[in-house]
């Protein structure tokens, strides 16, 4: 399996897969998703869990046919109105050194990609931003961070689903619900969905 670095058993209902490139997991887990009839594909940064299967070792097999780039259909897009007001906006803004209206236009213009959920039930961790675009988490976190808060850390883009704690730059706040237990899936940006932010 060129495209494999490794692959862990992880009892006997689940199978853990770790691609060569880390960059294609979202590929990989769109891959499986397709072929996979039962159980669940959960994609990480760097690996891909196929859960609650029934033969474990016909998901081992079937990996010998997957190469990077075969992904299924592009998920669907989810548009999330923003309040650019966040207290790290005039921040950003200077590390790009742009206008806070240039930042705005910047961030909305991208289409993002949920790729794997994690930190807090509901939180996608959002691919898209260009790397030269990419800001360093703040120094100190912040005790307490709004639910719906817009933020930024690495080139990764994010939504707070909860009030927590958190280090990533506040660009705004969104009204959207990210997570609600009575919904199917409960996660609104659940991996593979598209993102669009616009302004509010």
């Amino acid at each position: 399996m060129p495209f494999i670095s490794r692959i862990v058993l992880a009892g006997r209902r689940a199978v853990l897969v770790e691609p060569a490139d880390p960059d294609t997991c979202a590929d990989l887990a769109a891959w499986l998703r397709s072929r996979v009839v039962a159980g669940d594909v959960v994609p990480a940064a760097e690996t891909v869990l196929v859960d609650g299967v029934d033969d474990v070792a016909a998901v081992v097999a079937l990996l010998d046919d997957w190469r990077p780039g075969e992904v299924a259909d592009a998920g669907e897009l989810v548009e999330v109105p923003v309040t650019y007001d966040g207290p790290d906006l005039d921040d950003v803004a200077a590390r790009w050194d742009m206008t806070t209206d240039e930042v705005v236009a910047r961030h909305t213009s991208i289409e993002f990609v949920s790729r794997f959920c994690g930190f807090a039930p509901g939180f996608a961790y959002l691919s898209g931003l260009p790397d030269e675009l990419a800001v360093s988490r703040l120094d100190t976190p912040r005790t307490s961070v709004p639910v719906g808060s817009v933020g930024l850390a690495g080139a990764w883009c994010g939504v707070y689903p909860t009030a927590s704690p958190g280090g990533w730059r506040l660009l705004g706040r969104t009204k959207t619900t990210l997570w609600d237990a009575t919904r199917e899936p409960p996660a609104l940006l659940a991996p593979g969905i598209r993102v669009r932010f616009l302004p509010a």
